[in-house]
């Protein structure tokens, strides 16, 4: 491939890149409009956890398949998955054709995400030319993100929220058509071994099992989501010895063998859990309690949108006086400072402080990713390279997905729980139209201070998880930090 060709897929790669930081940033500006619509309040944390359980459990499912068929059509047909279900969620009629048409995105996510990632590494394989693609990269959603409020809040106070969907859709066959044109690089070797067609069907159902069980927690009947968690558990155990024992696993067990990989995983599976709470939730918070407009409530992720780029920007300098592990410790910092900031806010915490928190989120979020996800790279075996980028990004969903799930029963905790201490006085049906500004002005003005307090007890309690979360990947940290000392003081007393 020429020096032009190699930009112009780059370029292609970025527009997926930018699709999902677009999607991320508009979905949560347009989600309180959408459950006011499609009265869904009840079933926010799907909305959220569909989309990211798709991505999770596609996500190895695509770089296998590129193995196969070529990472070339495997993302060709990852991104047609995404414009798909991007369409059929701009004609959702109801809550379930949206969730339906949100878990076709999801699938096509999972490819959309990790495989350009396994493109890079074969376009650059020097890794410092790597680290300045993953600068753009960082640079590509940083901006889709901070335009993503804008553009939706616009579409959703001026015409529906049926629109910020189409937006992806242009964009997303862009992207096909030029990978299509000026990506060359040969097919590698496809694996002598068969697919792990049984590993990756339990894999699936034991996610989707879980998931489902999680998110039934308070809605149904105790025994059985304990049964279907207990099942699922069951099914995922079966999958890891299946996977022992073939040839070419979905995930390879000696990944879990390798402790600085394994330290890597783990913090990015707690970063990414706590950092969907402030993502969700700091849109809901504005609209909701400050009553502000689906703009105004967007612009909260603005701070977190360009600091995430500056965090990102900022890991190769720190790292000519700082260790890998002491930048992942200062990216940790700042969003504990972030979550902290949320969690001792009152009902009557100013909007400028939301955008604080999310200045420091979004800091500390680019500075963690950029370095965790070249240091996945580096950790794992050369020959693990792709399965270790795809399942980093793998444990990252489903940490999104399993606590979207557990926040938004904390949630619907909090409201089911202030709705019936009002007597009657307060339905769940005008808890829906709280944080829609179209919406609240039907609402009884006497009632809504009530209101407020009882959305403000649910969402006070996701910041303090999220904090506590971020607090456990911090002692982890250190930990990390004392392993780090002890290798580079058996490497200079070998030498």
């Amino acid at each position: 491939m020429s020096k032009r060709d190699i930009w112009i897929v780059t370029f292609a790669l970025l527009l997926s890149n930018a699709m999902g930081g677009l999607d991320n940033t508009i979905i949560n500006t347009a989600l309180p409009a959408i459950i006011s619509d499609l009265h869904g309040i009840e079933l926010i944390g799907w909305i959220v956890a569909v989309f990211l359980l798709g991505t999770a459990v596609s996500t190895p499912l695509w770089s296998k398949l590129g193995e196969y068929v070529g990472n070339k059509m495997s993302y060709q047909l990852a991104a047609a998955f995404f414009v798909l279900g991007s369409f059929l969620q701009g004609m959702s009629p109801n809550i379930i054709f949206l969730i339906v048409a949100r878990t076709i995105m999801g699938i096509g996510n999972g490819g959309m995400i990790s495989l350009p990632y396994i493109i890079y590494a074969r376009m650059y394989q020097n890794p410092r030319k790597r680290m300045q693609v993953l600068g753009f990269v960082s640079a590509s959603y940083s901006m889709a993100t901070i335009i993503g409020p804008l553009v939706g809040g616009y579409i959703v106070d001026t015409f529906s929220w049926h629109w910020v969907f189409y937006l992806n859709v242009p964009i997303g066959l862009a992207s096909i058509i030029l990978v299509q044109l000026y990506y060359h690089l040969k097919k590698l070797p496809k694996p002598n071994s068969q697919v792990d067609y049984l590993g990756a069907t339990l894999m699936t159902i034991g996610l989707v099992a879980l998931l489902s069980g999680i998110e039934m927690i308070g809605n149904a009947d105790g025994l059985l989501v304990t049964v279907i968690i207990l099942i699922a558990l069951i099914i995922l155990a079966v999958m890891f010895r299946v996977e022992l024992r073939v040839v070419d696993p979905i995930i390879p067990s000696r990944l879990f063998k390798n402790l600085p990989l394994m330290i890597d995983f783990v913090l990015f599976t707690l970063i990414w859990g706590a950092f969907i709470g402030f993502l969700i939730y700091s849109p809901m918070w504005a609209q909701g309690l400050l009553g502000t407009s689906a703009l105004i409530g967007g612009a909260t992720q603005i701070p977190g949108s360009v600091t995430d780029f500056i965090g990102s920007g900022s890991v190769a300098p720190m790292r000519k006086y700082l260790s890998p592990q002491k930048v992942v410790a200062a990216g940790i910092m700042t969003l504990v400072v972030a979550f902290a900031i949320m969690a001792v806010a009152g009902i009557k915490a100013p909007y400028w402080l939301l955008l604080v928190a999310g200045a420091f989120e979004g800091f500390g979020n680019g500075a963690c990713f950029n370095e965790l996800q070249v240091k996945v790279q580096q950790d794992a075996e050369m020959v693990d390279v792709p399965i270790a980028t795809s399942f980093s990004f793998l444990i990252r969903m489903l940490a999104q997905a399993f606590m979207a799930s557990i926040f938004g029963i904390v949630l619907n905790n909090a409201l089911k729980n202030g709705v019936q201490r009002s007597g009657g006085t307060i339905t769940m049906k005008m808890m829906n139209e709280l944080s829609d500004a179209s919406s609240v002005g039907s609402l009884p003005q006497r009632l809504i201070p009530q209101m407020r307090a009882i959305l403000y007890t649910g969402l006070h309690h996701i910041m303090w998880l999220s904090l506590i979360i971020m607090l456990v990947a911090g002692g982890i940290s250190i930990w990390a930090q004392q392993l780090e000392k002890q290798k580079l003081a058996k490497t200079a007393t070998s030498d």
